[in-house]
């Protein structure tokens, strides 16, 4: 493990970020020292951050139960270090299976059929042998997860907070239900981080790229699903969405996907079906 890049990436900047100080200086650890030095523009608080050691940050993770990763190296998700703009590194706890990955997202404002349909799709990958990789956000990605989990499947929960945070806090139980399961969860912010809003968006491209397809099961005319539904067209992952009334909020989003090029999906049954039929060319890259 790098020393230098667990302690960079214990300061939860914005990738973006990370990656001008990086063009900036140079490498992490003249980033390093030009945080140190008052040289680059970074609040007070990551610049505190900096200074935390290594050994101390590595205590950090072991009080929590997680591990750094960076890309790269072993334990890195195969499939995520094929696209570019891939995290640097992930912070995680449990283990990430090298099985073929379907992510189920869509909107925290679902409907009751929305919720009963995810969570329904979510048992079918399952079935099929598919590990369901989603958000732990309300609505659409805890129906998910909870489908997966109850059919005795994996999952993994990519979180837009610090690895040890859990957000909403009435998924304290959904999380630990995951990793009995055998499944992980993930995140590219080192402990304690909050769930601002804005780390949201940039962790829906490790949910695209952790996966070999990915339904939006609602989603309404803009949201983050959509945002991941956009990631993985660019990253070639095939997106499906069940068509919705056109008169529902809920399902402007998903019929829009089906407009642009995304594949029609119905019940529990076809989504098993398409999966049993993807299956051996997923594998083939897995």
């Amino acid at each position: 493990m790098s020393d230098a890049l667990l302690r960079l990436a214990s300061c939860g900047l914005a990738p973006r970020r990370v990656d001008t100080l990086l063009t900036t200086f140079g490498s992490v650890n003249e980033v390093l020292r030009a945080i140190d030095r008052g040289d680059a523009q970074v609040s007070d608080h990551v610049a505190t951050e900096a200074g935390v050691d290594a050994p101390t940050r590595r205590s950090q993770l072991a009080a929590c139960g997680a591990t750094f990763v960076p890309r790269g190296t072993a334990g890195y998700p195969m499939r995520l270090d094929r696209f570019t703009g891939s995290p640097r590194w992930l912070f995680t706890v449990g283990d990430i299976l090298d099985r073929p990955s379907l992510a189920i997202v869509g909107t925290r404002a679902c409907t009751a059929y929305g919720a009963e349909l995810a969570e329904a799709y979510g048992a079918a990958a399952a079935a099929s042998g598919w590990v369901v990789v989603s958000g732990l956000a309300r609505g659409i990605d805890r129906a998910a997860h909870v489908g997966a989990v109850t059919a005795g499947g994996t999952c993994v929960a990519v979180l837009g907070s610090g690895i040890d945070v859990t957000y909403p806090r009435e998924h304290v139980r959904l999380r630990s239900d995951i990793l009995e399961g055998g499944g992980a969860i993930v995140s590219e912010y080192p402990p304690g981080t909050r769930p601002d809003g804005w780390r949201f968006p940039t962790r829906n491209r490790i949910i695209a790229g952790s996966a070999d397809a990915v339904v939006v099961v609602e989603a309404g005319e803009t949201g983050g699903a959509l945002i991941t539904a956009r990631i993985a067209v660019d990253y070639g992952v095939p997106v499906f969405a069940p068509p919705g009334d056109i008169d529902r909020t809920a399902s402007i989003g998903t019929n829009q996907l089906i407009r642009d090029g995304a594949f029609p999906i119905f019940g529990a049954d076809d989504l098993r079906r398409t999966l049993d039929l993807i299956t051996p060319i997923v594998d083939m890259r897995v």
